[in-house]
């Protein structure tokens, strides 16, 4: 014996709902990517620095802590104003996690005398070698650097 259908009248369905929590759950994840990226490529570019002219470059890398040099002979750890004598303490951990490898980016009408201090003060840090921040003449021309 069969059962006959059940016709679905107006008043007889469950009631729509909307969960949002996964759709929270995404959004946050995009704003965290977002933030993570957006603040990794700015580090480059942060200083406006006038970088002296190299024939050749090497793109830089991520994971390298950079100081930069301005013309006014202020110093900069990662973008962040610090001053020479707190430059080595700062330092220290970024040098130990990078292999000694420190960037250094130093306007060209800036103070040698700063720059050499600067020098002292990674030397004295724990680095062991330097990347010289220059720029080709194709990347002055667009704006870009190189470490």
């Amino acid at each position: 014996m069969t059962r006959p259908a059940r016709r679905r009248f107006r008043g007889d369905h469950d009631p729509v709902t909307f969960d949002f929590a996964p759709m929270v759950d995404i959004v946050l994840l995009l704003l965290i990517f977002f933030f993570l990226t957006s603040t990794l490529g700015a580090r480059q570019n942060a200083l406006p620095l006038d970088l002296p002219r190299a024939s050749s470059s090497v793109q830089e890398t991520p994971d390298l802590p950079i100081v930069s040099v301005s013309s006014a002979g202020q110093v900069f750890l990662n973008g962040k104003a610090t001053t020479l004598t707190a430059l080595g303490a700062q330092l220290r951990p970024l040098t130990a996690a990078s292999g000694g490898v420190v960037g250094l980016r130093a306007d060209e009408r800036g103070s040698y005398g700063t720059v050499v201090g600067v020098m002292d003060e990674i030397k004295k840090a724990g680095g062991t070698r330097l990347a010289l921040g220059t720029q080709t003449d194709a990347a002055r021309a667009s704006g870009g650097s190189a470490p």
